[in-house]
């Protein structure tokens, strides 16, 4: 054998190498993240593959799912994790069965609240007053989908507060909006599952009914959920999803800018390009 056909081997044998550390440097430049359809949800989910994409070169794959699946799925190592678990009240269940395949990064968004939410010409003030009410608002408490926290939450209200006379209608979040809307146009009484952030409270001039039972807790903050041994498996996408925070007044200016786009992904481009200084402190070091 002459000494370049010696060689050849050896070669190939290091450029093998060096195109399978490639490969794996570009698997680590790829996020696999989950949301679910509420307005806060898309606007944060959305915001974080903005910036995966657009300031650090990430590919960021983002699939909606149902409420306990965003917690399933990230415990299950299918998805890397999420932005949008509701703690330490109405998220509780799905957290308790994810266990330690799940980490828990702590708060992205503080000053949220959960509960029943009624147009402020309602001339009733506390969750305790709808039961002797009820007809006037059909009967019903206007719902999202089935398996959100909300609904859960909503539904051992209804259980506290003696509501087996009303139903729990689920849906949607868009629905819940237009049947808020609809009502609301006609000056007609509803009662809809409401939460902070959202955009409804810009839009229509709403309260939420006391709740003396504290059925729903109190303060509640929006967590990030990763799943386990993303920290040493993917360190900056680790580091960069810890780093994640903003305040009320960013998530209610980018939702009220989707709403008005119909486009989440291009709106968070839009607002990252005219916000650096807020992304900079997300960004890994």
């Amino acid at each position: 054998m002459t000494r370049k056909n010696h060689l050849l081997p050896i070669c190939t044998f290091f450029v093998a190498v060096f195109f399978f550390a490639c490969s794996l440097h570009a698997g680590d430049k790829k996020a696999e993240l989950v949301y679910a359809q509420w307005s806060c949800a898309t606007a944060a989910s959305n915001m974080i593959k903005a910036v995966l994409e657009e300031k650090l070169d990430y590919e960021c794959n983002l699939r909606p799912v149902s409420a306990p699946a965003l917690w399933q799925t990230t415990a299950s190592g299918n998805a890397d994790g999420f932005v949008c678990a509701w703690l330490p009240s109405l998220h509780r269940v799905y957290y308790a069965k994810a266990g330690d395949n799940v980490v828990d990064l702590g708060p992205n968004l503080g000053g949220t609240k959960v509960g029943l939410v009624v147009p402020k010409y309602v001339e009733i003030n506390s969750i305790e007053q709808l039961r002797q009410h009820s007809e006037k608002f059909d009967n019903k408490i206007i719902g999202i989908d089935p398996g959100a926290g909300i609904m859960l939450a909503t539904r051992e209200a209804m259980d506290a507060y003696g509501l087996e006379n009303m139903e729990l209608v689920a849906g949607s979040g868009a629905v819940m909006t237009s049947v808020l809307g609809s009502k609301i146009d006609k000056g007609e009484w509803v009662v809809v599952t409401g939460w902070t952030p959202h955009w409804k409270f810009a839009t229509w001039d709403l309260k939420y009914l006391k709740d003396p039972k504290n059925v729903f807790g109190g303060s509640e903050a929006i967590h990030t959920i990763v799943r386990k041994n993303l920290k040493t498996e993917k360190p900056e996408l680790y580091e960069f999803l810890d780093n994640f925070y903003w305040e009320l007044g960013d998530i209610h200016e980018v939702m009220a800018m989707i709403r008005q786009s119909g486009k989440p992904y291009e709106t968070a481009v839009e607002w990252i390009n005219k916000n650096p200084e807020k992304i900079e402190p997300w960004l890994p070091e």
